[in-house]
């Protein structure tokens, strides 16, 4: 399957695969909400297998898997401590004080770290005291919108902290994969640095629909019934699953190739220093930069690559992402620096 057009706006715009369609078309199916969906229950087995967990629950969207976490482990009123950048308190509409009545403490963070010594501070000592929430849960979220990939003994520092004070421990893992190929490490030993972890099937990795969150059986239990609360209980959802089952079988182990490819595009912008400015080199599938001398307006360059067939998305605070995934070869790359030349040379 091929599309003329270039999509760099987010590895959330990737279509399911042709083996996915396959997939999708010839599954077995029954209904999810009685537990009787083979190509789901098996999805949720293999999710809880290979993240090491005891068990794993299918839900529509990342958002959805964050949110069961909360609204199965956090009391109302009682605290989150988590970045002021992630996911949850950017791009979730505020549904952690709607759903789960969580307070929300926010830690600044650098280069995706809150700092250790704030996240202890930040943990109230005193649980009985009747004046303060309680520290229910410590949130954490890695190969973020950022771009940024949490080191390993960060997260064991974390995990750390969090058991001194038995606090359970939530990893937003939705490009979970991409940290783990960033890291060169098994992605269980990422996943044994929280309690509950939700990866996204739809981030990179093809799937049309869907997350998981995976943990320890009684809080997965719990999370099943907040699930349906949320209208969340679906029926012949295996035609869905089946598509994560190839997702986590077979496209996770490519992600490399992501990666690599958005490093050209990191070293193409890089030989243009009168137009780009690198923010960083790319840890996982996200080129960031600024526009410096490039003879285009920056509120104006998404819409004149889109009249070229290469949708990216408007700068964020002056730094422009451009996101690599399945459907962008290394020839599209050049192509995008061939059309930046060309649109450069007409302005």
């Amino acid at each position: 399957m091929m599309n003329e057009t270039i999509d760099l706006r987010s590895d959330t715009v990737t279509w399911p695969t042709p083996a996915m369609r396959q997939a999708m078309a010839a599954a077995p199916v029954g209904d999810d909400v009685y537990g009787d969906d083979p190509t789901v229950n098996e999805l949720e087995r293999e999710a809880a297998r290979l993240l090491g967990k005891e068990a794993a629950l299918f839900a529509a969207s990342g958002t959805m898997g964050n949110q069961l976490a909360l609204m199965a482990q956090v009391g109302r009123g009682n605290e989150v401590i988590l970045s002021d950048r992630c996911h949850i308190v950017f791009h979730e509409a505020g549904a952690a004080a709607i759903l789960a009545g969580a307070q929300l403490r926010c830690q600044a963070v650098q280069h995706g770290q809150m700092s250790l010594d704030g996240i202890e501070q930040a943990i109230r000592k005193t649980p009985e005291d009747i004046h303060s929430p309680r520290t229910d849960l410590i949130c954490l979220e890695t190969a973020d919108s950022d771009g940024v990939v949490l080191p390993l003994d960060y997260l064991r520092a974390v995990r750390a902290i969090a058991d001194r004070y038995r606090i359970p421990v939530h990893l937003d893992g939705a490009r979970l994969f991409n940290a783990a190929a960033a890291l060169a490490v098994p992605v269980q030993e990422i996943a044994a640095c929280a309690d509950t972890i939700q990866i996204c099937l739809s981030k990179g990795l093809c799937a049309p629909i869907g997350s998981l969150l995976a943990g320890p059986a009684e809080t997965i239990a719990l999370a099943r019934r907040k699930r349906k609360i949320l209208g969340g209980g679906m029926r012949q959802a295996g035609i869905l699953a089946a598509a994560g089952l190839i997702a986590l079988r077979e496209m996770r182990l490519r992600l490399h190739e992501d990666h690599a490819t958005a490093r050209q595009m990191a070293d193409l912008l890089a030989q243009r220093p009168d137009w780009f400015e690198l923010v960083r080199q790319p840890e996982i599938n996200m080129v960031f930069f600024r526009l410096t001398g490039y003879p285009v307006a920056e509120t104006l360059l998404a819409d004149r690559l889109a009249e070229r067939k290469i949708l990216i998305n408007g700068p964020d605070e002056h730094v422009f992402r451009f996101v690599t995934h399945y459907w962008v070869t290394p020839d599209d790359v050049r192509t995008v620096m061939d059309q930046l030349e060309q649109l450069a040379r007409e302005t």
